[in-house]
């Protein structure tokens, strides 16, 4: 909205052509999301406060008992802030703005629904797991069949591994199902890790600034050939919805950090792990975003092994997953696992931008 006035007034004076760049107007996104949340914040607890909160599961660890009450929902807070930032700071002629935008609310739409249940009906258990993943198959393959609808270029719909530069494999329509899961998994991968006050904003805050550097160099001809990257033309726009999210992560932060003020729930977990599952597609780095949310992956793959070793053999491999919740149990503090984990992710962010140039 604000480049199309800024190439207006360009003509007048060509101080207005630095908002032509995309990493100043990336800046610009991520201090107004940021500024967005911390102003708005404190009105949006008051009136989820109203709600009476998000009952607590009794199969969590009883500690959590004592959170009660806390506003959920925080995540419109996130939601409202990226989509205004993005709309002003974003080329809005670009049609990967648009679509992450619309897997960002669409997901974000059913974590709603979700939290809604939850608060409403007092019921923890939220919605249906069949439906909600209904939802979120339904969203997944519309992006999916999208995105392999407009390619313009074979490297769209190849895979491509990190370290292996003379390796890339079609997709073809292959890509529809790849999305797919990227999209729908890291959203379900999010939401899981969202288990503790700020677990889970800092790894997201984290991993779309890494996805920024990605889009923005997979967008610029010259940088993509000397980094021997994919180029995608058009994703550099990317940037600015990434900068947003690291604006309304830390924004959020703020008030969610332990012990929080408010849940950021289903509504920014779902919506959140979505966008980044769509970035990654997008920018052609989808096993960069498996080592760089490797967070996200560890927690899912915690259930997937714990629910196995029960059914198999009627014992479990952790003391309660997903695994923060193993390490509570452990005896660790709250922010103790909390702090680790974003250490983790500080070193996986690292290692995933180092791809950028051992390859």
């Amino acid at each position: 909205m604000l480049l199309e006035l800024a190439r207006w007034l360009r003509n007048l004076d060509g101080l207005f052509g630095l908002f032509g760049y995309i990493t100043v107007r990336g800046i610009l996104a991520t201090l107004t999301a940021l500024a967005l949340t911390l102003w708005l914040g404190p009105a949006m607890i008051r009136r989820l406060a109203a709600l009476k909160g998000q009952p607590i599961r009794s199969d969590g660890p009883q500690s959590h008992l004592t959170k009660a009450g806390t506003p959920t929902m925080g995540g419109a807070l996130i939601l409202l802030s990226v989509s205004a930032a993005t709309l002003l700071w974003g080329d809005l002629r670009n049609r990967y703005v648009w679509l992450v935008l619309a897997v960002l609310l669409g997901f974000g739409l059913i974590g709603w629904l979700d939290d809604w249940i939850k608060v409403a009906r007092r019921d923890p258990k939220g919605l249906r797991s069949r439906t909600k993943y209904l939802l979120q198959s339904v969203l997944g393959l519309a992006a999916g069949v999208f995105l392999f609808a407009t390619a313009d270029a074979a490297s769209n719909t190849t895979l491509y591994l990190p370290l292996l530069k003379n390796v890339a494999i079609p997709l073809g329509a292959g890509l529809i199902v790849v999305a797919y899961f990227w999209i729908v998994g890291f959203s379900n991968a999010v939401n899981l890790t969202d288990g503790l006050d700020g677990l889970a904003i800092v790894p997201c805050v984290l991993v779309a600034g890494g996805l920024g550097i990605f889009a923005y160099v997979s967008g610029h001809a010259q940088f993509a050939s000397y980094l021997q990257i994919p180029a995608v033309p058009g994703a550099g726009e990317l940037v600015i919805i990434c900068a947003a999210i690291v604006g309304a992560g830390l924004g959020f932060l703020w008030f969610n950090t332990y012990p929080a003020q408010v849940f950021m729930g289903d509504i920014g977990a779902l919506a959140l792990g979505a966008a980044l599952g769509a970035i990654a597609v997008i920018v052609r780095q989808e096993l960069v975003l498996v080592l760089m949310g490797g967070i996200f992956v560890m927690e899912t793959l915690s259930v997937m092994v714990q629910v196995a070793s029960f059914k198999l053999t009627g014992r479990r491999v952790f003391r309660m997953a997903p695994i923060h919740h193993h390490f509570e149990l452990k005896g660790w503090p709250e922010p103790r696992v909390i702090v680790r984990f974003w250490i983790i992710t500080v070193v996986l962010v690292l290692a995933g931008l180092a791809t950028l140039k051992v390859r």
